[in-house]
């Protein structure tokens, strides 16, 4: 605890240094792998980007670390989520709210749209990616901020974000089509946390979360016991592990089912809370989200 505190004085500190960069370029961080995709196609190379999370890292229970203070102390603007799912960065954004351009971007999105959380009082799911409604929203305010902070590339920036809004909308297609082929009484969705609710009330799917919104909470006996009946009454078919949960948690769930006597499998692994491998289809906000309902769909037949 300690460490952090220190860590956080040292961000604020240095923050208030000019940090002007030599190329001209805007030097943006962003927190979660999903915001790292989404500024590379609005900003591209108009833009210096440094992301904090990578593949597979949970951001629930990510904290900054000695080797984030230079890539946030440098930074022109800095994008996270909000809405809670940063955990511990919350704080540290605070902390430079009044040195350094810190946009929640959850912040932006119609709080009469959001999906109540019934773990955290007067707060929200902040799984708000998987709405790719949302997801625009997020390009939006992503592209009105740069243009703010870089005034003499609002064109740029706006004709890559109509051409990457092109592109979600194609998504947003492709998605109905595929899901359109999976009957509805086959829609349920069970997986390690709470993270696919925004996803099950567009298109149409039950959603079940061994863990709660957060993987902070751990599952217990009693929720693998519960989960496992509802698997058996509902004959699910599949379940599914996630890229940034211990795959435990399913596993345990897996064979709790088994033991009563119903077959139940795993179906795949889906990208949750961050995206898959750089340089990989999955590395992408449109490649991870084909893959997760390619992979849902094709396990849930």
């Amino acid at each position: 605890m300690k460490k952090y505190i220190l860590i956080i004085a040292a961000l604020v500190l240095i923050s208030c240094k000019d940090n002007k960069d030599k190329s001209g370029k805007l030097k943006v961080v962003t927190t979660t792998s999903m915001l790292t995709d989404l500024v590379n196609n609005i900003g591209g190379d108009l833009v210096e980007i440094k992301g904090l999370m990578g593949a597979g890292v949970d951001p629930h229970l990510y904290k900054a670390s000695e080797g984030d203070v230079s890539k946030l102390a440098g930074a022109d603007i800095i994008f996270y989520n909000g809405l809670h799912l940063e955990g511990k960065l919350v704080e540290v954004f605070e902390k430079m709210g009044s040195s350094k351009k810190t946009i929640a971007l959850g912040e932006f999105l119609p709080k009469e749209e959001l999906i109540d959380s019934e773990y955290f009082a007067s707060n929200y799911d902040p799984h708000v990616w998987f709405n790719i409604q949302f997801f625009k929203n997020f390009a939006k305010t992503i592209t009105a901020q740069l243009s703010e902070a870089d005034p003499a590339h609002t064109l740029a920036f706006s004709e890559n974000e109509k051409k990457y809004l092109e592109k979600l909308e194609a998504l947003e297609i492709a998605i109905k089509e595929t899901i359109a082929t999976l009957p509805e009484e086959k829609r349920i969705l069970v997986t390690a946390h709470d993270a696919f609710n925004y996803f099950g009330k567009s298109y149409g799917f039950n959603v079940v979360g061994l863990q709660g919104l957060s993987t902070a909470t751990e599952a217990g006996v009693q929720d693998v016991q519960r989960l496992s009946q509802f698997i058996i009454d509902n004959n699910v078919k599949a379940i599914f592990v996630e890229s940034s949960v211990p795959r435990r948690t399913i596993e345990a769930l897996e064979a709790a089912v088994l033991s009563k006597n119903h077959a139940v499998t795993i179906g795949g692994s889906l990208y949750s809370d961050a995206l898959g491998n750089p340089g990989t289809d999955e590395g992408t906000y449109i490649g991870m989200f084909t893959y997760n309902v390619n992979t849902i769909v094709n396990a849930l037949k």
